[in-house]
């Protein structure tokens, strides 16, 4: 297989290259920098992503008839590089890659009009209500149910958690239980919910690290349109899989990892523990690790550029990825000895970042899929256990 970028590969680099040379302010930098959880913070964050909208870069997964570009997977891979070599803050995906591609999908004309412009331009947040108490990895158990009113329209009672930047939600986009009598599977119907108004309560939890990313929801009579069901009654379970294979795969976590590998070997040379020669042998292997994990990427989406289907090792790499990510955060604690044990309630000086990341890391294994649940996944689909 080739791998090597053709000459139009390079050309688009280049021009990716120069629009975040001019594009990409300082504040937007430090944004990225002192974030310690998964994504940049409203409001700031979403200053950048209309810089990137109005660029007509912000989402060119969707297809072009919403927004997005006919870009090949090479030169998506060449973007999310240069992203990350550039120090861009994350976007939060809840809406631009998870919802979005739910609504070109299975929603209605009306609905793709109606919620994809708001959602591209973040004039409308969304948050993602599929965890309960006791329903996390068993996603069909859930309980929060939605029955019809007499004018057809839904009333929802009950809870969802680990619900990531709530507090900053103007939208949720929710599962709920809509028939109990049916396997538990086929009673589950896809809605969106208005945040602001009468029964909806959002509590903080704060991690270990003192971190406010995400929240409890209450959900107490809040009334939903019947025209917020996105496709039918009982298919929820249906769009769900769907939403978690854009959630769980469609990613390249190789890009990131390896910039802030690099970002890593820059830090500790300034440090007196440079010369060490067990964390310089430990910190190439995290970067051999992170540069493989890249190139199997590479050669994922170089097939799927070639019209094959996407291949087994698509499904090993979001595990690999959640385990390079926490050995990069250790390792970043630890090359800053007791100073990277801190916790100060100012972040503004990203070298004061590394435990609040390190502790933060520990949920790669558990969001999007738990590892347990990702090595599921491969047993069945690439072993065929």
């Amino acid at each position: 297989m080739d791998l090597d970028f053709s000459p139009q590969d390079q050309a688009f680099r280049a021009e990716v290259r120069a629009f975040l040379e001019a594009a990409l302010q300082p504040r937007f930098r430090e944004l990225a920098a002192r974030t310690t959880t998964v994504f940049g913070e409203p409001p700031e964050v979403l200053d950048w992503q209309r810089v990137l909208d109005d660029k007509g870069w912000l989402v060119p997964h969707w297809p072009a008839d919403v927004g997005g570009q006919r870009w090949s997977p090479i030169q998506r891979f060449i973007f999310d590089q240069e992203l990350a070599r550039a120090g861009a803050p994350v976007l939060p995906g809840m809406g631009l890659k998870l919802l979005g591609p739910v609504l070109y999908t299975f929603g209605t004309p009306e609905q793709k009009a109606v919620w994809l412009p708001p959602l591209r331009r973040g004039t409308q947040f969304w948050a993602q209500g599929f965890s309960e108490p006791g329903s996390g990895s068993d996603l069909a158990s859930l309980r929060t149910r939605a029955v019809r009113d007499a004018n057809g329209d839904f009333v929802l009672n009950g809870q969802k958690t680990w619900t990531t930047m709530a507090q900053h939600a103007t939208h949720m986009f929710c599962l709920v239980r809509t028939d109990a009598t049916v396997k538990p599977q086929r009673g589950i119907s896809f809605l969106l919910v208005d945040m602001a108004q009468p029964g909806v309560e959002v509590r903080a939890i704060l991690s270990a690290s003192g971190d406010h990313e995400v929240n409890e929801v209450f959900l107490d009579n809040v009334h939903v349109p019947a025209a917020n069901l996105v496709g039918l009654e009982g298919q929820g379970w249906t769009i769900a899989k769907f939403l978690l294979e854009n959630e769980r795969g469609g990613s390249s976590y190789g890009p990131a990892l390896v910039a802030d590998v690099a970002r890593l070997r820059a830090g500790l040379a300034a440090l007196p523990c440079a010369a060490d020669p067990i964390l310089r042998d430990r910190l190439v292997r995290i970067e051999i690790d992170a540069m493989s994990l890249e190139m199997t990427e590479l050669r994922i989406l170089a097939g799927m550029a070639a019209g094959d289907a996407p291949s087994a090792l698509s499904l090993t790499t979001k595990l690999i990825a959640s385990e390079i990510r926490q050995a990069v955060e250790q390792f970043a604690t630890e090359m800053l000895g007791m100073a990277g044990l801190a916790l100060p309630e100012d972040r503004a000086d990203p070298a004061r970042t590394a435990a609040a990341r390190y502790l933060n890391s520990r949920a790669w294994s558990i969001f999007g899929g738990s590892s347990e649940i990702q090595l599921g996944i491969i047993a069945r689909g690439a072993l065929g256990l």
